[in-house]
């Protein structure tokens, strides 16, 4: 579908706690697509998968949101229907309503991810993220790992309930601060002219564009499940709820 052009306004960017909002249909493109002008559902990115929920059409019509990933071009947020769901029309007046469970435990364990990057001291070569499941892979050269140290270490920052923010830098101060890179195979997005970065004050400071809690206290208490060899010089470090 061509003649359309329209950046869907992110309102997960400014808050991560939104379950829902109102929203215009801007198209659906040739996939199924549904582009909103504007969305609390995250698209799948930086090893978060894409948020799933509920579409509620102007007639009182549900329609269930399979997944939301980028599009191509200008679709930064499409939200993904589930296959023979109801589809809106353009110009249609819609409520979007996030599974909110899922989405908290994926803050959960995106925010546990970057306390794990702080206590693990390597370049990060590959993440996941899950419900409950989640994991970093680090290159450690001819360093070693201790699980329980990490497991430990990690729930002490968690039980200190650190505050969670964001702010931004163009993209000029990133390139003066390469440090601030953690991931070694994934460089974060350049030419909007500036980068977004998850800062837990003088724990981490990183581009993330993900979705994180406001404290880490709300992570809960976590361990390490094991980890493992994936190679001469990495090891992946899957991090489960204590209570799982």
């Amino acid at each position: 579908m061509a003649g359309y052009k329209v950046i869907t306004e992110e309102l997960f960017r400014a808050d991560s706690y939104l379950r829902e909002c109102e929203a215009s249909v801007v198209a659906v493109n040739d996939l199924g697509g549904i582009i909103l002008d504007r969305s609390v559902f995250y698209p799948t990115g930086g090893g978060q998968p894409g948020d799933t929920g509920s579409m509620f059409l102007a007639d009182g019509r549900e329609s269930r949101i399979a997944t939301t990933v980028k599009g191509d071009g200008d679709e930064n947020v499409v939200h993904v229907p589930e296959t023979g769901a109801a589809l809106p029309v353009p110009g249609d007046t819609v409520t979007v309503r996030l599974d909110w469970d899922r989405r908290y435990n994926h803050m959960r364990m995106h925010t546990c991810l970057h306390l794990l990057c702080a206590v693990v001291p390597y370049g990060v070569t590959g993440g996941k993220i899950g419900e409950a499941r989640s994991s970093l892979d680090f290159d450690i050269s001819d360093g070693s790992l201790d699980k329980e140290a990490i497991t430990e270490a990690i729930n002490k920052l968690v039980t200190e309930n650190h505050p969670v923010g964001a702010r931004w830098v163009d993209d000029a101060e990133l390139d003066a601060n390469p440090e601030l890179v953690r991931t070694m195979s994934v460089q974060p997005p350049r030419g909007s002219g500036k980068v977004r970065l998850l800062e837990i004050p003088k724990v981490d400071l990183q581009p993330c564009g993900g979705t994180h809690l406001a404290h880490t206290g709300e992570v809960g208490p976590v361990r390490v499940g094991k980890i493992e060899n994936k190679g001469k010089r990495n090891r992946r470090v899957n991090i489960v709820f204590a209570d799982n």
